[in-house]
């Protein structure tokens, strides 16, 4: 089972926000990315790199895996995915971004073969037991922003 939590940002010790992952909307469609080593489909984002700052890593990831090249950032919320399948398993924090495009290079880069527009979330998820619920939560905070 996997559960996904969310949490007003700024409550989660900085140090423990592990990964950027960016809602993105370009000409009003979702921004979908395939990574070279799969063939699904994923919201852009990554890891933090040492001495990186959260909002830096949504802004490098962004531009990595879609081309952005003009861009606002709004943080969202921190989140974290809790599974009881893995004994082992250590609860990690990401933070949540929404992303207007204004600009983007479509030459590909990095681990990104392909990077597609949607109208709402594409079937073929990388993770579907958590992007559902990111997507989910970036329409609440759009909805709650007007």
């Amino acid at each position: 089972m996997f559960k996904v939590n969310f949490y007003e940002l700024n409550t989660i010790e900085d140090s423990k926000l592990k990964f950027a992952v960016i809602m993105a909307k370009f000409n009003g469609q979702w921004l979908y990315v395939r990574h070279k080593d799969r063939n699904t489909w994923e919201i852009p984002g990554g890891h933090r790199e040492e001495n990186e700052s959260i909002n830096d890593a949504a802004s490098r990831e962004l531009y990595e895996e879609t081309g952005a090249t003009k861009f606002k950032l709004t943080p969202i919320c921190v989140y974290s995915v809790e599974s009881d399948e893995n004994i082992n398993y250590t609860k990690s924090f990401g933070q949540l971004f929404y992303s207007e495009v204004e600009g983007l290079d479509n030459e590909l880069r990095y681990e990104t073969s392909e990077f597609k527009p949607f109208s709402d979330m594409p079937d073929n998820l990388t993770y579907p037991l958590i992007q559902p619920f990111l997507h989910k939560r970036t329409l609440e905070f759009l909805k709650e922003k007007k």
